[in-house]
């Protein structure tokens, strides 16, 4: 088979794959997405000789490279109403769910936004594309021991987020410890009443002058 017949069939193939792996990841217009998935296979066929056997996986490697191109390349204006979310969060009006409520998808993807973009790519790969080990690191374009190692590591960071998510949400939940009773007052002593005099208990003497004579 030619190169440009290996390139035919793998643009059949795994357009619609590439298109959702940019979707999922590209957060925009529609025209955006088509936009980066031209790119992509624009520069498959300039390197259509380097096509390997696992297509898919080098693919999305190309992807994360255009991406990435577009993520620089963002307006003005994008990364101001980035920074607005920001702002938002930081001052209470965005909301995060706690890993115990009722949509787990809401903490997922708040846990994961709390990561590296290296470490969310790894699991997104692995989780959304579904790629084994060795296709990771294609897709990567690392060593397979090196793509277990990053794995690894970006699954464990993924629960210690969640850990913390929990805390704070069980922290949230908490009843606000009652208040403390006002000190109180010294009870107001009535004034004591002067005791008038005790009269005195000594018995005035008799005189007994000219007593017995007489």
């Amino acid at each position: 088979m030619s190169t440009d017949e290996a390139f035919a069939d793998a643009y059949r193939e795994h357009y619609w794959a590439v298109s959702r792996y940019v979707a999922r990841r590209l957060d925009g217009q529609a025209h955006e997405v088509e936009e980066v998935v031209a790119e992509v296979f624009s520069v498959a066929w300039r390197r259509r000789a380097e096509l390997p056997e696992a297509t898919l996986p080098w693919l999305y490697g190309v992807a994360r490279n255009c991406l990435a191109n577009t993520v620089r390349g963002q307006s003005r204006y994008r990364r101001l109403l980035n920074r607005i979310g920001h702002h938002q969060a930081a001052h209470g009006t965005h909301i995060v769910r706690s890993p115990d409520s009722d949509d787990p998808a809401a903490w997922v993807h708040e846990a994961l936004s709390r990561l590296s973009p290296a470490d969310q790519e790894v699991l997104r790969l692995t989780s959304w594309e579904e790629l084994s080990l060795a296709e990771l690191a294609v897709a990567l374009q690392c060593g397979q021991s090196a793509a277990a190692m990053r794995l690894h590591r970006a699954r464990r960071r993924l629960r210690d987020q969640i850990d913390a998510m929990r805390a704070e949400g069980a922290r949230s939940a908490a009843p606000p410890p009652a208040p403390e009773p006002p000190p109180r007052e010294p009870a107001a002593v009535a004034p004591r009443t002067p005791r008038a005099p005790r009269a005195s208990r000594t018995t005035p003497r008799t005189t007994q002058m000219g007593l017995g004579n007489g």
